[in-house]
């Protein structure tokens, strides 16, 4: 319906001649908003008002001329100039009427648009480092990004889902060398692990699956490890410094090809289980992107020489620097260390080089509120590599804290530091932990309520949500139950007989979708929808409760039942859009 009137709008501003109207003052766009009072009509429109600030006329005036323009339609009743110049739309009741007739037509596609108009899209989130287990604030990145995707497909874009796998650089060697010391215990050697180790219990389980691959082929004697090396943290020394150092030393006793081995072992081990995670969790990536395939491919050393024949990349120092300063950054960044080491920013510049060879229309990052600092220096780069900057967006996730009971929770888990998705998922479930991660905004920390959101209450918005999609079903057993049968033409055919105040604000609650999911895309926010949803289900479980559905007129009940299907369709595809299912019983 706003679409409807965006449109009418439109012809009548194409309709004004240009001597009241000049062409560079059309705006592309008419702004159309829904009244909050109903005697102010069901849409208003400040077109007038915007038009009379760059044509220096009267906004009222304008306003009228509008409306004089403006082509009649079925749905209108009746337009008027309100204020100082907005245009208030009444619409028929029959306008609403046939939306419900929409909604049952189209069935699982209503709500969905061509706003996108085909543009491709490569949507990369999660790309959690492959360390350990996903936790719960990976668990949050990845509903809303997974959310995100069914939105921007929903409006009619072209979305590729991209993990990132960072299996490249010195967490992956922290991460093999964390192995091969666990593996080293299994073998009977005693060792003061190192506090810059990786701990978790999946740790030793990656260690003994080596162990059982290898047996003590890799068995180094403790002493010989440890012989030599500089101190480690408590002990007055520097963390990284000792971690480097023991790195070093693997290489050095077992050789290179039985480092990468290890590495190899630990890194599928847990990219498999981050795989399943999501898998389980209802999140799917149409590509999982190794960083390590930059380097072995040459697409690095690619980047950085064209950033250099560009002239964007200068040696200072015996190291390579980006001038990233000159596209807006604070300062310039090291892609190259002096000592022939690439930096992390090497291989992010080398991604988003690969992502624009790629032919992507936008290039949308969801990425953890402490990388804010990078986005300034990538998009740097990626406009120094000869991309428009308009084409790269960073959403940035904010942290997830757990409550049960007021208090904030600790939940046993796998690794014994840490809580991890899979916990999570386990306690509330997938669809309570798909839409309490996205019922806030992403740029605002999360509280989830581990009590809440199992609940089976009215404030639990999940179980509110689809208890009210699986009372129709409920209701749609009971009349077969009763040996009736509803007739879907008729209740059409007699929605006029709706005449109720809460059978007509369920009826214009339900014309909101469409606008609200592409309102909730293009504003990459889910919650949006989460919000619309949580007002539907109240506005149908109000109407449940004044109004009996089941009714001895036929009439009336097919009419009732109609508007509850059209609901119930509403409800299910918008739970869809957020990846939480839609029972028919509960």
């Amino acid at each position: 319906m706003k679409k409807l009137i965006e449109s009418l709008l439109r012809q009548a501003l194409s309709a004004l001649p240009v001597s009241r109207v000049p062409p560079d003052a059309r705006p592309a766009e008419v702004d159309v908003e829904r009244t909050r009072d109903a005697a102010h009509g069901d849409f208003a429109s400040n077109l007038a008002m915007r038009l009379a600030k760059t044509t220096r006329q009267n906004p009222r005036a304008l306003a009228e001329a509008l409306i004089d323009a403006l082509p009649g339609h079925p749905a209108v009743a009746k337009t008027e100039v309100a204020g100082a110049g907005f245009i208030n739309f009444f619409l028929k009741d029959t306008a609403y009427y046939d939306e419900v007739a929409r909604i049952l037509a189209d069935s699982g596609q209503y709500g969905r648009s061509d706003q996108g108009g085909g543009r491709s899209v490569l949507l990369e989130f999660v790309s959690a480092n492959p360390t350990g287990p996903l936790h719960v604030g990976h668990g949050r990145h990845a509903a809303y990004g997974a959310t995100l995707g069914n939105l921007l497909e929903a409006v009619g874009y072209r979305v590729t889902r991209e993990y990132y796998v960072n299996d490249a650089g010195r967490q992956m060697e922290i991460l093999a060398v964390s192995t091969w010391l666990r593996y080293l215990e299994r073998c009977g050697e005693t060792l003061e692990f190192p506090a810059n180790g990786y701990r978790g219990d999946y740790i030793a389980t990656i260690a003994g699956q080596l162990h059982e691959a290898v047996g003590g082929e890799l068995r180094r004697a403790a002493a010989e490890v440890f012989s030599g090396l500089p101190a480690d943290e408590p002990r007055g020394g520097d963390k990284d410094a000792y971690i480097d150092a023991l790195i070093a030393r693997a290489r050095a006793l077992i050789g290179t090809d039985a480092f990468r081995r290890v590495l190899s072992v630990a890194l599928d081990d847990i990219l498999r289980d981050i795989q399943q995670d999501l898998g389980e969790f209802g999140v799917r990536f149409d590509r999982w992107f190794s960083e390590r395939s930059l380097e072995d491919d040459g697409s690095v050393d690619r980047a950085l020489a064209a950033l250099e024949k560009a002239g964007h990349a200068y040696r200072r120092d015996g190291a390579l620097w980006f001038k990233s300063s000159a596209f807006g950054d604070e300062k310039d960044r090291v892609m190259v260390r002096d000592n022939g080491v690439k930096t992390y920013f090497a291989s992010d510049i080398a991604y988003i080089f690969n992502k624009l060879a790629r032919g992507f229309d936008h290039l949308l990052y969801v990425w953890g509120a402490d990388h804010h600092g990078y986005i300034a220096r990538l998009r740097a780069g990626l406009v120094a590599l000869g991309g428009p900057a308009g084409c790269f967006e960073v959403r940035l996730v904010q942290f997830v804290s757990l409550y049960r009971g007021g208090e904030k929770a600790q939940m046993s888990t796998r690794s014994g530091e840490f809580v991890t998705l899979r916990d999570l998922r386990r306690e509330v479930g997938n669809d309570a932990a798909r839409l309490f991660y996205v019922m806030r905004s992403n740029d605002q920390h999360l509280d989830f309520d581990l009590e809440l959101a199992t609940s089976r209450s009215n404030e639990n918005p999940v179980f509110y949500i689809q208890y009210a999609h699986a009372r129709v079903a409920s209701v749609m057993r009971q009349m077969q139950g009763r040996g009736l049968e509803h007739d879907g033409r008729q209740g059409l055919a007699r929605l006029g007989l709706l005449v109720e105040p809460q059978e007509v604000a369920l009826m214009k609650r339900l014309s909101q979708y469409p606008e609200t999911v592409e309102q909730a895309a293009l504003q990459r926010a889910p919650h949006l929808l989460v919000h619309y949803l949580r007002d539907l289900a109240n506005d149908f479980h109000t109407n449940y409760s004044a109004h009996q559905l089941l009714v001895d007129d036929p009439a009336l009940r097919d009419a009732r039942l109609t508007l509850s299907l059209a609901a119930q369709t509403v409800i299910r595809n918008g739970l869809g859009i957020l990846g939480v299912s839609a029972p028919e019983s509960m």
